[in-house]
């Protein structure tokens, strides 16, 4: 089913309004300069670029700056940190000397806000050109400097305009299939006479686009198509259509000449796209995916995976650039639709009736999928399932005439085609539209080749696409080399129309290979500290740096398989773990090891919950492990639930395998959640506790990560969920809270970041996730953030500006709601890892360049040739790769008001790669954008079934008071998140 998209429309754009302008950035700053020797990109101005982003924001200037390794030195006064076991100390000024004290809380624990802060409303603009996202401040140095190859073609401009004509066709048609296979037919019948020679490349839908001129400025064209489907020997249905090309605009290719060279900051969208097509249509001519590529893998229930390639022409340093990638997807398999049937709900279907749940299942499988009919020969008509019948074939009947005479399926079937249907029991498939709807039995239709599956995959079938997507990075690298030698651009009639010329060689970048950070642990340990090689190291020898106590804790067992004895003594092991690790934990549960049934997990979690309660005469139970099956349907996800929104326990599960073959790997790992789920820090940065981190030790500074996950496809109603997580430590920068919210379906921006609502005796309230995570900073440190850096994750290249504009307005108005004029500086930074760009050792066969698994080493950084011409972004694979083959994530610095250098932002982000808390593994995702992206699949388990039938979309930061509405319908809270849960790392 179709998704509804959130339409990318320039003049909807949100932007900050003027007034804030003058309020919410105190602090000011010079434009970048060059950095290590090195100037910025090349013809890149940064002075016209500073001075254009001046419209939404004031740049900030500091001439006392110096700028080293992305730090800064700071020209604010002194205040110490108040007494506790960290060493740094904090040279600042207060941000307005005459203001009250910063998130000042009343005795409850709430903010004060009674000042009213002017035009603070939801108002903007509706204009976004003034906006230039931050451009390059240079190119990084640190780290030793290799030769990586990327997917990426270089792509020679063309030296002429293109031309965009408007395409109508009537009576209008909804397939882009059908357009085009019109648009062929007209191309055919017109080229050598009123195309003027012309070979045109056309979208599909509204758009032309040539590389000279049509002869005319407008025309009507008549083209006739035969309607192939009626079959080889069976009569022919023609069609008509009128075709209107009307010439619309003329692509200027030297601004996109301009914007390459780094002398535009704007990108000209124009272009881009219609060179993007025309290299689609080069594609669409042997399609992008094939079974013809490699054979067809079987993925079960009548599914299976085709190969092909993902290709998208990108601006780049190095000129254009195209970036082609290998790739896989699920079709459904051309079977006979009773074969179909058969491997969705069991081969016995033929010698039984259908249940209801079997009949739902296939009614879901195959509505929409297109079959052919079989039993006429030569004759294979195509249709569309719509739906199945209620009733079994054998008591169908329709009429045949006027008078309402009677006729069976069964016997029309016989009589018309001779064909005698032999499963009767089973309904017939529903064809076309409700006023005009065709029976056809099962048997007599074959799904037709070719049809993309595109609703959400089981976990069979997800494990089985893996396995044939996961390409050594060596096989990768020469498939992708034979795609591009199979494509033979230099050929194609399209590539020679348009001017545009492909490399057929990988491009050869620089990069640089970003040292690991060390990390610190236990003095009590025997080693204190450590320097993972190759991304990875482990526990032996080494203690919690922050080891937590766990004195009351209950076991509950939902595995029929796992016998008490056996739980008990995995709970001693695991209890053992623990202790090794650098826990204090109780070896003895509050309550023996309670047994329960996985339909009664309410009943079961209350019962351990007040017997551990009546036990320990009232103290909290502070964790709860429960050993679940390995197929546990919705159990995992109902306990969570109900722990986390309900009875306020933090629990830990495990799976019946791991408790059967205990693995001391196992047990580590789930000792390493257990802490940090308590609130405690397994290890921290060496760097980080020693006040070395630029941009970050110097003054309290708080690091965000942000995510919002989107409902599967075919789910059109089910609200999206936005997490937002934040550091409460400084300058640790190790454990994270998090908020959650619904809002409305698909809705990318974070409608809860900053709120206002009208409480009866307080008047306006000001609140949302960045103004709670603030606060919760200010408790846990005794410091105001006076430094923000915001991960933001999951946003594609056409959202950026709508992204930025509405999150970064409201973060300014968190901020300044807690205090007049508090505008801590903000650097704004996009996480992507849906993206195509594969990185390649220069030489597979030189062991020492690669990790274990023939990929590039982690902390491999590129931020030239392959990156954007002007603005600041960059590859960083951070991890180690354990199969298949690594995707570097991208990171893309939309708005920096704290002057990071290149070497600043790449090290402090390839150094959090390695305090994710679950593993001792660097991480390929920043880990606040990790747990941000935690946190929001953790919320999903929290939405009662009804919200996702109904639609009834709802948002919330864990706080019922702040219900807000989208569009006309309203939002419902998600359940609350308890007090004890929020404060801690529950989603880990």
């Amino acid at each position: 089913m179709p998704i509804r998209q959130m339409k990318d429309n320039s003049e909807q754009h949100l932007v900050i309004k003027n007034h804030l302008q003058n309020t919410m950035n105190p602090i000011q700053r010079t434009p970048k300069t060059a950095q290590n020797g090195k100037g910025p990109a090349a013809g890149h101005e940064p002075h016209n670029t500073k001075q254009s982003r001046n419209h939404t924001s004031p740049p900030t200037k500091n001439k006392g700056r110096r700028r080293g390794r992305g730090g800064r030195k700071s020209d604010q006064g002194d205040v110490c940190m108040r007494p506790s076991s960290r060493h740094c100390t904090v040279a600042q000024k207060p941000v307005n000397p005459g203001s009250a004290d910063i998130l000042a809380a009343t005795s409850n624990g709430s903010i004060q806000n009674d000042h009213n802060l002017p035009g603070m409303e939801m108002g903007f603009p509706t204009s976004s050109k003034s906006l230039n996202f931050a451009s390059r401040p240079g190119f990084g140095q640190v780290g030793t400097k290799c030769i990586v190859k990327a997917n990426h073609f270089f792509a020679e401009l063309p030296d002429k305009d293109l031309n965009q004509y408007d395409v109508t066709i009537t009576p209008e048609v909804t397939s882009r299939t059908m357009n085009r296979a019109i648009m062929a037919e007209l191309v055919k019948l017109y080229k050598e006479s009123e195309l003027g020679m012309r070979l045109p490349a056309y979208d599909g839908r509204k758009s032309l686009y040539t590389a000279g001129e049509f002869p005319f400025s407008w025309k009507e064209f008549s083209v006739k198509l035969v309607d192939e489907d009626n079959g080889i020997n069976g009569p022919k249905r023609e069609r008509e259509y009128k075709v209107v090309v009307k010439f619309v605009a003329r692509a200027n290719m030297h601004h996109l000449g301009q914007f390459l060279a780094g002398k535009r900051a704007d990108a000209p969208q124009e272009a881009l796209q219609i060179l993007d097509i025309v290299l689609r249509e080069l594609s669409t001519k042997r399609s992008f995916f094939s079974p013809d590529i490699r054979a067809p893998q079987r993925l079960g229930d009548g599914l299976e995976s085709w190969c092909g390639f993902y290709q998208s022409i990108r601006p780049t340093q190095m000129g254009l650039s195209l970036n082609i990638d290998m790739a896989s997807a699920a079709f459904i398999e051309p079977l006979p639709v009773i074969e179909f049937v058969a491997q969705l709900v069991g081969k016995d279907l033929l010698s039984r009736p259908l249940s209801d749940s079997d009949r739902v299942k296939i009614k879901k499988a195959l509505r929409g999928v297109k079959v052919e009919v079989t039993h006429r020969g030569n004759v294979r008509r195509k249709y569309r399932v719509s739906g199945l019948t209620s009733q079994p074939t054998r008591e169908l009947v329709f009429p045949v005439d006027d008078n309402s005479t009677m006729k069976s399926i069964v016997e029309y079937f016989q009589e018309m085609y001779g064909f005698t249907i032999q499963h009767t029991h089973l309904p017939c498939l529903q064809v076309g539209n409700q006023r005009k709807a065709n029976y056809l039995p099962m048997e007599a239709c074959k799904i037709v080749e070719g049809q993309r599956y595109t609703k959400r995959l089981n976990e069979r079938q997800i494990t089985a696409l893996l396995k044939v997507t996961c390409q050594r990075p060596r096989d990768r690298e020469h498939d992708i080399l034979q795609t591009v030698q199979h494509n033979a651009y230099d050929q194609d009639p399209y590539a020679k129309e348009f001017g545009v010329k492909i490399s057929k060689k990988l491009a050869s970048v620089e990069a640089r290979i970003l040292p690991a950070p060390w990390l610190k642990y236990h003095e009590t340990g025997k080693e204190k500290d450590c320097l993972p090689q190759v991304g990875q190291w482990n526990m032996m020898n080494k203690k919690m740096i922050n080891g937590m106590t766990v004195s009351r804790w209950a076991c509950i067992n939902f595995s029929r398989s796992v016998q008490e004895s056996v739980a008990r003594g995995f709970c001693i092991e695991l209890a053992q773990m623990c202790q090794v690790s650098g826990m204090e934990f109780n070896p003895e549960p509050v309550i023996p090891i309670y047994s329960a049934r996985p339909e009664l997990v309410e009943k079961a979690l209350k019962h351990v919950y007040n017997a551990s309660m009546n036990k320990t005469k009232g103290k909290e139970l502070e964790l709860l492990l429960a050993i679940l099956p390995d197929n546990n349907g919705s159990l995992y996800g109902d306990l969570k639930r109900i722990c986390e929104t309900d009875l306020g326990l933090i629990s830990q599960c495990c799976l019946t395998k791991h408790v059967f073959k205990i693995s001391k790997q196992y047990l580590a790992n789930v000792a390493l959640k257990i802490n940090v789920k308590m609130g405690g820090r397994n290890t921290v940065l060496l760097d980080a506790i020693s006040c070395r981190i630029p941009l970050v030790s110097d003054i309290p500074t708080i690091i965000f990560g942000a995510d919002v996950t989107h409902p599967e496809n075919g789910e059109d109603s089910s609200p999206s969920i936005a997490a937002v997580v934040a550091s409460q430590d400084w300058p640790e920068v190790t454990k994270y809270a998090g908020l959650v919210c619904a809002q409305a379906h698909r809705q990318e921006l974070i409608q809860d970041l900053y709120k206002t609502w009208q409480d009866p005796a307080r008047g306006t309230v000001s609140g949302g996730m960045i103004r709670d995570l603030l606060v919760s900073f200010r408790k846990a440190t005794g410091q105001k953030p006076l430094r923000i850096i915001f991960y933001r994750d999951g946003v594609s290249e056409g959202q950026f500006y709508q992204v930025l504009l509405y999150e970064l307005d409201a973060i300014r108005k968190a901020c300044a709601s807690l205090e007049p004029n508090y505008q801590p500086p903000v650097t704004f930074i996009v996480v992507q890892k849906r993206h195509h760009t594969r990185l390649f050792a220069n030489s597979h066969r030189d062991r020492s360049s690669t990790d274990k698994s023939g990929n590039i080493l982690p902390g491999t950084v590129v931020d030239s040739k392959i990156c954007h011409p002007a603005e600041f972004d960059f590859y960083l694979c951070s991890h180690a790769g354990i199969q298949g083959t690594s995707r570097p994530a991208h990171y893309h610095v939309l708005w920096d008001e704290n002057n990071f250098t290149a070497d600043g932002i790449q090290s402090l982000t390839n150094n959090l790669c390695y305090t994710y808390a679950r593993c001792t593994r660097s991480v390929s995702v920043v880990p606040p954008a990790y747990y941000a992206h935690l946190a929001a699949f953790r919320a999903r388990f929290y939405m009662e079934p009804e919200m996702q039938e109904n639609g009834s979309n709802s948002c919330s930061n864990g706080q019922n008071k702040g219900t807000r509405v989208v569009g006309e319908s309203g939002v419902r809270p998600l359940p609350a998140l308890k007090e004890n849960v929020k404060r801690v790392m529950f989603y880990c």
